[in-house]
């Protein structure tokens, strides 16, 4: 997956354009979600799908959501995807988001996983050219050790 700072890199330096600064970002894990973000950091895009019935679900839950199993297996999918939804924010409500502004905030669908959708910010692209279903590669942005974010990017012609 792109975007990914190799083992030992170092997470961006400053405020980065378009996206959340690396301090303000805050991830808590629980046995079901930590999973999913240490593959996220070591450059995997992986959804849980139920051990019994096979239902992908995001994000990831105790019990599946159609026959209530606990039992859960983690599939690869390609990080590929469409814009579900999105939102744009131009006014900071704490200061430091101020200097990234605008933040382009999407729920991106990846291809391979209907239904399962990833939350993140949108880069690359002026916010008033961002539309729902434009295809975007889903990259990992590092914020720190051990810790990578969502983020999106167009797709441009034959990367899809």
């Amino acid at each position: 997956m792109s975007g990914t700072a190799g083992p030992g890199g170092a997470a961006p330096a400053g405020p980065e354009p378009g996206v959340l600064p690396g301090e303000l970002v805050h991830v808590v894990t629980d046995r079901w979600t930590a999973p999913w973000w240490e593959a996220f950091a070591a450059g995997r895009l992986v959804v849980p799908a139920c051990g019994a019935c096979g239902t992908r679900r995001f994000p990831p839950t105790p019990f599946c959501p159609t026959c209530r199993s606990q039992e859960l297996r983690w599939e690869p999918v390609v990080p590929r995807g469409r814009i579900y939804s999105f939102t744009v924010i131009r006014h900071a409500v704490i200061p430091p988001v101020a200097e990234v502004l605008p933040l382009v905030v999407a729920l991106v669908e990846p291809d391979e996983a209907p239904g399962c959708r990833l939350v993140g910010n949108v880069v690359g692209v002026a916010p008033e050219a961002v539309a729902v279903d434009m295809r975007v590669v889903i990259e990992a942005r590092r914020v720190r050790d051990g810790v990578a974010v969502p983020r999106f990017r167009p797709a441009g012609p034959g990367v899809l």
